[in-house]
C-alpha cells in the first residue's frame, strides 16, 4: 500500500527515471520495470500511479513542456525589449537542462512517437504553437507580420535542427555556439529589414 503523502515525490521520481531511461535507450522502448527500478520503486507502484507505461511517458512529456514553459516565463520577466525577449526564448531553448543528452533523446523519441500517438502529437503541437507565438510576439515590434512569422519559422527550424544534430551526435555544437548562430540569424534578418 502506498504511503500517504509520498505520491507527488514518487510520481516525480518516476518521471525523472523515465527521462533518464529514455535517454539511456535513445528510444521509448523502455519497460515500466526498468523505469521503476531506476526510480527505486516497484513496477506495481509505478502502474498504480500511472496506469500504464504510455501514461507515464505522456506525463514525462508534459513535465518537459511545463519545465520549458516555466523557464521561458522566468526569463521573459527580465526581458524589457522585444530583442531581449527573443534572446530570452533562445537562451531557454538551449539552456543546460533543455539541452542535456537525456532530454534531447526524450524530445527526439517523442517526435517519433507523435507519428503513432494522437496524444503525443497533440502535446508536440502545443509546444510548437507556444514557441511560434512567443517568437512572433517578440518579433512583431521589429518586423512586419509576414516577416515576423517567417523569421520565427526559421528560428524554430534552427532550434529543431540543432537538437537533431545534438541527438545524433552529428557534429554537435556547444550551447554557446547554438545560441550565437541563432542570434546571428535573427540579427541578419532584422538588419535586412531596416
Amino acid at each position: 500500500m502506498p504511503k500517504i503523502g509520498m505520491e507527488p515525490i514518487r510520481r516525480k521520481a518516476l518521471v525523472d527515471a523515465a527521462l533518464k531511461a529514455i535517454g539511456d535507450h535513445g528510444s521509448l522502448s523502455v519497460t515500466m520495470s526498468e523505469i521503476a527500478r531506476q526510480a527505486g520503486v516497484s513496477a506495481a507502484l509505478a502502474h498504480h500511479y500511472f496506469g500504464s507505461k504510455e501514461q507515464l511517458l505522456i506525463e514525462t512529456m508534459r513535465a518537459l513542456l511545463r519545465q520549458f514553459h516555466d523557464d521561458v516565463v522566468g526569463e521573459l520577466l527580465n526581458a524589457h525589449t522585444p530583442r531581449e525577449r527573443l534572446s530570452a526564448i533562445i537562451r531557454v531553448s538551449f539552456n543546460a537542462s533543455q539541452f542535456a543528452p537525456e532530454t534531447i533523446a526524450a524530445w527526439l523519441a517523442f517526435y517519433v512517437e507523435a507519428q503513432r500517438s494522437e496524444e503525443t502529437r497533440r502535446l508536440l503541437s502545443i509546444y510548437v504553437r507556444r514557441l511560434h507565438t512567443n517568437l512572433v510576439v517578440a518579433l512583431r515590434p521589429l518586423a512586419p507580420k509576414a516577416e515576423a512569422t517567417r523569421i520565427a519559422e526559421g528560428v524554430a527550424a534552427m532550434i529543431d535542427g540543432f537538437y537533431i544534430r545534438q541527438g545524433l551526435r552529428a557534429a554537435p555544437l556547444s550551447i554557446e555556439a547554438c545560441i550565437a548562430l541563432t542570434e546571428d540569424y535573427i540579427t541578419s534578418k532584422l538588419e535586412r529589414l531596416a
